[in-house]
């Protein structure tokens, strides 16, 4: 591989869902990209119900690889406890009809993982290679999966992979990255007059404001308002961003975190706006990658 400019530096084996895989770490020039629309800004808002809407009005499915499968993996996992498995107390080892079955719903787990991270570095993709800047919400998926009733429908649709694949794709592609603050109301502020509902059921799936009455669907909302918060940080005397995230050394590069302090901003922008007006800035800090 060396006459096409890759360098080989390891290569590790390893064993998943009944299969051998080997995935090689290369050494290669990698050549500077800039996305599509370098000027372009667009608000990521992922959810259960889609799995992304964009402020552009695009929706993105949720494909929900796990609820397609879990009749197929309930079968398999209940073939699989009628067979004589390995009991530690005893030093008894397992059937080989017991290991088949294993196998059989391992690779079953292990379909639908290749297919989530297959839809996810698709969508990812795509929107760093179009998109100069995107911005989307610090969310508590650690939270979201502590609930019962959500857990699995979030861990199926893989938030966390979302935000971590997106932090080096707009790096490879010399875009950024801004993290709204995980307190900011993206859902209950109007995108359009910037009034902040104090409640906002989770049933509601639209939106309306009471101030101008803006109605919208609440995710289209929420995405606008993320959008908006692009132009705030360029505004907000912490200097621009660089575009061309790629040039700089750190892996942090490009990603930027929106930090909102307890306050208000002016009507028409994205932020809470109390009966009198108050107004306060933001404070906008850089987000450095663990």
């Amino acid at each position: 591989m060396v006459e096409w400019g890759v360098r080989i530096m390891s290569a590790t084996v390893r064993r998943d869902g009944g299969r051998w895989h080997v995935s090689f770490t290369t050494e290669v020039e990698r050549v500077e990209r800039m996305p599509a629309q370098p000027d372009s800004v667009v608000g990521v808002d992922v959810g259960i119900k889609h799995l992304a809407v964009l402020s552009t009005g695009l929706l993105v499915p949720n494909p929900s690889h796990l609820a397609a499968a879990r009749s197929r993996m309930r079968t398999l996992s209940r073939a699989m406890s009628r067979k004589t498995g390995p009991d530690n107390r005893t030093g008894r080892r397992p059937s080989k009809r017991w290991e088949r079955a294993r196998a059989r719903l391992a690779r079953a787990h292990a379909q639908v993982a290749n297919l989530r991270r297959d839809g996810l570095h698709k969508l990812t993709t795509r929107l760093t290679a179009e998109h100069g800047t995107i911005v989307v919400e610090d969310l508590n998926v650690t939270g979201m999966l502590a609930n019962r009733r959500l857990a699995r429908h979030v861990a199926d649709a893989g938030f966390g992979e979302i935000r971590r694949q997106l932090a080096y794709k707009t790096v490879w592609n010399g875009g950024r990255l801004l993290v709204a603050d995980r307190w900011y109301p993206s859902s209950k502020t109007c995108s359009a007059c910037g009034a902040v509902r104090t409640k906002l059921a989770l049933s509601e799936r639209e939106y309306q404001c009471q101030m101008c009455g803006l109605l919208i669907d609440r995710d289209r909302n929420a995405a606008l308002n993320l959008a908006a918060l692009a132009a705030e940080f360029d505004t907000a005397g912490s200097g621009p961003v660089a575009a061309r995230g790629a040039d700089r050394k750190t892996r942090a590069c490009g990603q930027v975190a929106l930090k909102r302090e307890p306050g208000t901003t002016p009507v028409g922008q994205t932020g809470t706006v109390p009966p009198q007006g108050r107004t306060t800035d933001h404070a906008l800090t850089k987000a450095h990658s663990r």
